[in-house]
């Protein structure tokens, strides 16, 4: 059977004949052609053929960002299959294919949103299966909205309808997952055997940062404590091997930096000699210079530029980086992490601003000229706030009258329609386009998307809903809306798989088959035709 994995119609259509021929009558209700095309229909077998697939997209598309830096690319974070199976869905729709846009899945939703301990806070408390488990889901609901739209082309060309060349370009729903492991949830055997379940279940790219994993804290809080260089390179090298042993030998590594706005170290790394990686780690801790006749008993003290100094050791033990040493940081993880087996870059930052983020990674790319980066549009970042800022800045610059904005009420709905408005919403939109340009970012990500658009559509319908519109507000805000923007879930038994079902009892029983569909199935209401007759229901009096 083991021939029956081939994608192409005809070739699985010649398979399960030659499999008739040799098993003889006990095959005999075994239609080649229903079972060819059950094949087609789910051409991904498991998680380790996504990987492959979707690591080989990601390579050419970081070549095609190489020669090119408008080719960058984009994804949103999903907590969910059906809302990552609906934005694919959705990409295909509206921009006709999915190349170039990904799925990020974070481990912030997945805290917040997957844990059975209930809301957790980003800090790495949920449990590390919730994060194989989330890509395994996600790929089963992007391998059913294959099986479903090529369903109905099948179903189409029955009917006599020429969609023949619809079915043989068919483009897949699957595309590459950037999956976050937050630290590595642990030492870097924990990490390895994380990293193989989460490629086992599909995941091609692999971001890990590099904060003390149990000491882990969200990229845009306080109390971030970063590891020694050696500790994280050990991590690289565990998620390279588990990709080399599962045969994903093109698996991407995304090593993230949270150094911009990490002030501690929980440890001192041991300098082997002068200017190793452990030597220009300990340069950037905060020491104070003693004689030894004041050093106390069992404190730590280090030799630096022929003096003795004591580093600045908090109560809990931590040690304390030096003021603005962050930007330093960076640049060091940067070029250390592609020295040793990195693939792109995750610069976490407080702004998002292009010309920042272009000054660190310009730094990096004086050492490696094709450093990418993976840049975080984060939810965290009051985007109208920092781009009106932005903008006030500059037209001050350029002798521009600002009087008629309060510095320190920009937010204000006032000026929702004002030149300074305008100026900033338009970098708002050329952000992405102008960051792949002239800072290296080879793909942004939005991290929480789905969270917050979830928290706002409930917003907006329970006001209606609970309120004077009733019925109304579900109907105007969300039906009528579905019908007319033809969003697929419209039809949500087709979505959930039923038309699908039908068929496949048909292949299985035959004329026997008891199916959803017909006559009394409700969703036919969506196909009514404007003037149709409609049937109604007739109750007794």
């Amino acid at each position: 059977m083991k021939n029956l994995s081939q994608s192409n119609y005809s070739s699985a259509l010649e398979t399960v004949r030659n499999l008739k021929a040799k098993y003889g009558k006990t095959w005999n209700a075994i239609n080649p052609e229903s079972a060819a095309r059950m094949v087609t229909q789910n051409r991904f077998k498991t998680g380790l053929d996504i990987a492959r697939y979707t690591a080989g997209i990601m390579r050419e598309d970081m070549a095609a960002y190489d020669a090119d830096a408008s080719n960058y690319t984009q994804s949103l974070g999903c907590w969910h299959g059906f809302v990552a199976q609906q934005k694919m869905i959705a990409v295909k729709k509206h921009h006709k294919t999915t190349s170039k846009r990904y799925l990020y899945l974070s481990g912030w939703m997945v805290a917040a949103l997957r844990s059975e301990f209930g809301p957790l806070p980003d800090q790495s408390m949920h449990e590390k299966t919730a994060v194989p488990s989330l890509i395994a889901e996600i790929y089963d609901f992007l391998r059913q909205a294959d099986a479903i739209e090529l369903n109905d082309l099948f179903k189409r060309l029955e009917k006599g309808e020429d969609v023949q060349d619809q079915i043989d370009n068919f483009e897949t729903h699957i595309v590459p997952i950037i999956a976050d492991i937050d630290a590595g949830f642990g030492n870097e055997e924990a990490t390895y055997l994380l990293t193989k379940k989460m490629i086992e279940a599909g995941a091609c790219a692999i971001q890990i940062e590099n904060q003390v994993s149990d000491a882990k804290q969200c990229g845009h809080q306080d109390g971030k404590v970063t590891v020694p260089h050696e500790d994280f390179i050990a991590k690289l090298n565990a998620i390279r091997y588990a990709f080399l042993e599962l045969g994903v030998d093109d698996g991407i590594i995304v090593a993230r930096t949270d150094s911009e706005g990490a002030g501690l170290t929980q440890k001192l790394p041991v300098s082997q000699e002068p200017g190793d990686l452990a030597s220009q780690y300990l340069a950037f801790v905060e020491a104070e210079e003693i004689a030894i006749t004041d050093a106390q008993e069992d404190d730590v003290l280090l030799k630096r530029d022929g003096k003795l100094v004591r580093p600045v050791r908090l109560a809990n033990g931590l040690y304390k980086f030096k003021e603005g040493s962050n930007i330093d940081r960076v640049v060091l993880d940067c070029v250390t992490s592609l020295q040793n087996g990195a693939d792109l870059l995750w610069i976490e930052t407080p702004t998002p601003n292009v010309k920042q983020i272009a000054h660190m990674v310009n730094r990096v790319k004086e050492v490696i000229p094709n450093a990418k980066l993976v840049y975080n549009n984060s939810p965290s970042f009051n985007w109208t706030l920092n781009f009106r800022n932005q903008a006030y800045e500059e037209m001050l610059a350029e002798g521009e009258n600002m009087t008629a904005y309060d510095r320190n009420n920009l937010m204000a709905v006032e000026y929702d329609n004002s030149e300074l408005c305008h100026r900033a919403d338009e970098k708002i939109k050329t952000f992405q386009i102008d960051g792949a340009r002239e800072a290296g970012i080879f793909h942004h990500l939005i991290t929480l998307p789905t969270y917050h658009t979830t928290a706002l559509h409930m917003n907006d319908l329970t006001e209606g809903y609970f309120g004077e519109e009733g019925m109304l507000a579900y109907v105007k805000g969300v039906q009528r809306q579905e019908i007319r923007k033809g969003v697929s879930c419209v039809k949500h038994q087709r979505m959930a798989g039923s038309d699908l079902g039908d068929d496949h009892k048909t292949f299985f029983a035959g004329e026997k088959a008891l199916k959803a569909g017909g006559e009394n199935n409700t969703s036919n209401q969506f196909e009514v035709k404007i003037n149709e007759p409609k049937r109604e229901l007739v109750l007794d009096k």
